[in-house]
């Protein structure tokens, strides 16, 4: 990365020039003027926001909801609740067939293989907010006095994670490990022109694989942070206790677990037809891939054995197309799981 060059200061700008002091001070001033944000929005979330807050700006005036792209902490009204009770029952009455289940639920990982092979790796975007949410990477692990640390992302898809946690990287002896059941996702990660050998590794692994396997270059609690984002999701529920297993044989006692996922009544829950519901809030997509949508209760009974829940928050967004006059509903999940047990 280029280096950032620093504004000058003030007296330096005042010997360079060899004008008086009043006339550099006015216009340091002016342009210091010019160059403040116009409001808080213009401001990044980096620098406004605290971990879990999920956004400060609230739709207090319904009028006013086409002002902006986005509203943070939108809660439903008894109209909408109604309304997606609704769908979800037009859901139940609509299943997946016996046959086409059989085939959706024996080999998920040919369908996320077509899903990486039909989309190229600028389809996908890094995940900025990653420095905001979860910082105790960028202190605990990419710092340069981090000492020894391992980073394993499961579900690493193309490395819009991985990869923006190396660009920031001041860590000697930082290892970063990205694994995914997708052999073609495992392939991008390995052509990017980001793929440093000497800091990553990349291999296909299933996170709730009952074997026993490992992914390759890590043994038994080695690993300081696992992270999952939109990837349990993808896991059918009697999965679930495998994928648990695996975590805990592989994350030191004291590591962390740092959890984004799809949250119950999400828009892309609602939108669903007949024919894409596979058992209770799990779903087939079009392209054959798989999603489930958690509640915080279910999480925090997921993850309970073998975890403390550190934090956990509800993301509930309203996105506006304002061209269109659309609105959509997001609800994410957001936690960060500490391993039970004193940190190496």
């Amino acid at each position: 990365m280029s280096p950032v060059t620093a504004a000058p200061s003030l007296q330096a700008v005042i010997d360079s020039s060899n004008v008086s002091t009043e006339i550099t001070v006015a216009n340091m001033d002016s342009a210091t003027k010019s160059r403040q944000p116009t409001s808080k929005w213009d401001i990044p979330r980096t620098e406004r926001d605290d971990p879990f807050q999920f956004g400060q700006r609230y739709l207090d005036d319904e009028d006013a909801v086409w002002d902006f792209n986005a509203w943070d902490h939108v809660e439903w009204d008894e109209e909408q609740e109604t309304l997606a009770q609704e769908k979800l029952q037009k859901q139940r009455e609509n299943p997946v067939n016996d046959f086409d289940k059989k085939l959706y639920m024996s080999n998920p990982s040919r369908y996320w293989d077509l899903f990486y092979r039909n989309n190229r790796s600028n389809f996908f975007k890094n995940r900025k907010w990653l420095q905001l949410e979860f910082p105790s990477i960028y202190a605990k692990a990419t710092a340069a006095d981090s000492g020894p640390k391992t980073i394993l992302e499961v579900g690493c898809g193309a490395g819009n994670t991985l990869f923006p946690i190396f660009a920031a990287n001041k860590n000697p002896d930082l290892k970063i490990v990205g694994v995914d059941f997708s052999h073609r996702a495992v392939e991008l990660v390995r052509e990017s022109p980001e793929f440093d050998p000497a800091y990553i590794a990349a291999d296909v692994w299933d996170l709730a694989d009952e074997s026993g396997i490992l992914p390759a270059g890590l043994e038994e609690h080695s690993v300081d942070f696992i992270i999952l984002i939109f990837v349990f999701s993808a896991l059918a529920p009697e999965q679930w206790a495998a994928a648990i297993r695996n975590i805990d044989r592989l994350l030191k006692p004291g590591g962390e677990v740092l959890f984004r996922d799809y949250g119950r009544y999400d828009m892309a829950q609602l939108r669903f037809k007949g024919g894409r519901l596979l058992q209770d809030s799990f779903y087939v997509r079009g392209d054959g891939t798989r999603v489930y949508f958690f509640t915080e209760d279910e999480l925090r009974e997921i993850f309970s054995k073998k975890f403390a829940t550190e934090k956990m928050g509800t993301d509930r967004r309203l996105l506006v197309n304002r061209k269109r006059k659309l609105k959509m509903y997001r609800i994410w999940l957001q936690a960060r799981f500490i391993k039970h047990g004193v940190s190496d």
